[in-house]
């Protein structure tokens, strides 16, 4: 007689570890500090970015500090004609990949993209829609092996439309809220899609506002990214911590009382 059991706690499968990462916009703050982290576990890292001069200072800093590999691969994500090129050097030379971090985008000034709508354009095309169009293609791939991680730096600025940054805002917002419906797609296969909600912090791309030296620390800001990579959540990440409670306050003010705050 052949006797069977079964156990009556569900089976979670191992979480897989983390050993390729491809990063777009890696040349941005928050990117180059979390690159310099994940260099120091060893792992490998294809990064892409504009600059070739830039990317190939970088692949050497990071192999330095302990990166296993390091690609590059030079182009304009804000073209997305340029995506299928990109797409492809990452199949055929990164084979394996399983975690794709998108960290790139823009912040000029508001008042520029009221005067005109081709900057209006191109922030909204740089910050949600070329990031829209090269997630797909890696979603669609991971998809198909069930396996992996996605995520994006969005922004707590996509929680509510404030005069002072609207146009920058409602990108991220709409980047935040594609993430949310890609997460779900994804929910039955596996693939993990993590939202990255940094609030303000110290980068290059925030060196003109005034008050930029109260921001967040990139470093600490990027080793709560590289924490949330590693566990393969949360699904939303608010960085610094204390972001959630502040937004979570912000969302609950009436629109009445919001729209004549001067911020």
């Amino acid at each position: 007689m052949t006797i069977t059991t079964r156990s009556t706690v569900p089976y979670t499968p191992a979480l897989p570890s983390m050993r390729k990462v491809v990063i777009l916009g890696a040349t941005s703050g928050i990117a180059l500090e979390v690159e310099r982290q994940l260099a120091r576990q060893g792992l490998e890292l294809l990064l892409v970015a504009r600059s070739a001069e830039r990317l190939a200072a970088v692949q050497a800093d990071l192999l330095a500090r302990g990166a296993k590999q390091v690609l590059t691969c030079a182009a304009d994500l804000s073209s997305i004609r340029r995506h299928g090129a990109v797409y492809d050097f990452v199949r055929r030379s990164f084979p394996g990949y399983d975690t794709v971090l998108l960290a790139y985008g823009t912040m000029p000034d508001q008042r520029d993209s009221e005067a005109s709508v081709d900057t209006l354009l191109d922030e909204l095309n740089t910050n949600f829609i070329s990031a829209a169009a090269i997630l797909m293609l890696f979603a669609s791939d991971l998809e198909q092996r069930r396996t992996g991680c996605i995520a994006a730096v969005t922004s707590v600025a996509g929680d509510r439309g404030r005069r002072s940054n609207y146009v920058y805002g409602s990108a991220k917002g709409a980047l935040s809220l594609f993430l949310q419906g890609l997460r779900s797609r994804l929910y039955s296969t596996g693939v993990k899609v993590i939202t990255i909600k940094p609030g303000p912090t110290r980068t290059p791309m925030t060196d003109h506002i005034p008050s930029a030296s109260r921001f967040a620390d990139p470093q600490l800001v990027a080793r709560d990214i590289v924490r949330a990579l590693q566990r393969r959540s949360p699904d939303v990440l608010y960085t610094p911590w204390f972001w959630r409670h502040i937004m979570t306050a912000v969302r609950q003010i009436p629109e009445t009382m919001f729209k004549r705050l001067a911020f």
